[in-house]
């Protein structure tokens, strides 16, 4: 339908009939028919939940499982109505719960099962923290809805740390300098004779 729109744009008089009460005249014709498209396709518009009214929204939420929690933004609560049929499908398996932390506006996501000497129920969510700072709830919100219902979850929070490691001959001597973080005191050195 929107090639109506743009047919409606390029509609062109003859270039002897462009000025004054034709041009006016397809003007106001031009107005009138993009105002009564309008009217034509809002119903069509109000079952997309991306573009709906609020109250129309909270019925299709409602219909399709989806509390508002506190605080959500109107943006990221379209989001999860439009995507709740897709978001229910992925939801059983290790690739389609991190497409549905894709879809939301997340980010990067690791999923680690079963897990040495961890319970073999427990999932690792991995993050990093920026993401836990700016969607608590929200992460919470989907472990509730499309989390598998025997398990449990648990979040850890990754962080990128640059280092360096250098290896150097010196005269026939191989030495590695191991990288230190930044919490020890002290950087060991490890040499190895050649």
């Amino acid at each position: 339908m929107i090639d109506f729109m743009k047919k409606l744009a390029s509609m062109a008089l003859p270039f002897w009939m462009s000025k004054g009460e034709p041009a006016t005249l397809l003007k106001a014709a031009r107005r009138f028919w993009g105002q009564a498209y309008g009217w034509v396709t809002w119903p069509l518009q109000q079952f997309d939940p991306l573009t709906c009214t609020a109250p129309l929204l909270n019925l299709l939420a409602c219909d399709r499982d989806i509390s508002r929690f506190n605080g959500e933004p109107l943006a990221l609560f379209r989001k999860r109505v439009a995507y709740a049929f897709v978001n229910a499908a992925d939801a059983g398996s290790v690739e389609g719960f991190i497409a549905i932390f894709e879809r939301l506006g997340i980010g990067y996501v690791e999923l680690l099962e079963r897990q040495p000497d961890i319970d073999w129920d427990v999932i690792t969510v991995k993050v990093t923290d920026s993401q836990i700072a700016e969607n608590p709830d929200l992460m919470l919100q989907i472990i509730r809805q499309y989390g598998r219902a025997c398990r449990r979850y648990r979040f850890e929070v990754m962080t990128a740390q640059g280092f360096a490691l250098r290896a150097g001959w010196y005269q026939g001597e191989y030495i590695c300098y191991a990288a230190a973080l930044p919490l020890s005191e002290t950087p060991s050195t490890y040499s190895a004779k050649m």
